[in-house]
């Protein structure tokens, strides 16, 4: 796929998952917010973790282009930072994305939706700081569309929403999860498992 292509596809499957995540935001009642939604987070928690996948595309973006690409494709970015999903870091962050939507949640993630949205229109393809490495914006995009596609279905899990994904965002992230799997060696089983043969954990952030 040539290179413009890939970012416009790209960033279609992006801006779908983002609206998919709004629409779950606003599912959201009051008394669920608190509830547990995530591991060690609530609902709150894990819609504000959520929602660093809109905040960090316009935060790098703002950054000055690294010099060198160390991550070449979209599953080498999760080949780079596997294991690193459970850190106490990335679970206190959660919390205090959460804590930062403040007391119109929605409001704060269509703010952010649109600050992303806005990072992205018009764009070329280019280079992007992440904390592990440079990486093509085409490439970045679907790891995003991956955080969103999969913590979607966790908050309708936890919200007792029905566990519905936009086709292109589902294709995205089946996608990545393969591709990631198959580069973290764990491709064989993936396979197995998808086709019936095996069982069995697999980790692919």
């Amino acid at each position: 796929m040539a290179d413009e292509q890939r970012l416009s596809r790209a960033i279609e499957d992006y801006i779908a998952g983002a609206e998919h995540f709004l629409l779950l935001v606003s599912a959201v009642s009051p008394e669920q917010w608190d509830r547990p939604g995530l591991g060690e987070w609530s609902v709150r928690s894990l819609i504000g973790h959520t929602s660093r996948s809109l905040t960090t595309v316009a935060d790098y973006l703002a950054q000055p282009e690294p010099d060198t690409v160390e991550i070449d494709s979209v599953a080498g970015y999760y080949a780079r930072i596997q294991g690193l999903a459970s850190s106490p870091e990335v679970t206190s962050r959660g919390v205090a994305a959460g804590v930062d939507l403040g007391d119109d949640p929605l409001r704060a993630a269509v703010e952010r939706r649109d600050r992303a949205v806005a990072a992205i229109t018009g764009v070329a393809d280019r280079p992007v700081a992440t904390p592990w490495g440079g990486i093509l914006l085409s490439h970045y995009l679907p790891t995003r569309t991956f955080e969103l596609a999969v913590h979607g279905l966790d908050i309708a899990r936890a919200i007792g929403s029905a566990p519905t994904l936009p086709q292109s965002v589902l294709a995205s992230a089946l996608a990545t999860a393969v591709g990631a799997a198959e580069l973290t060696g764990q491709g064989e089983q993936a396979l197995l498992i998808l086709t019936g043969r095996g069982q069995g954990p697999i980790s692919v952030v």
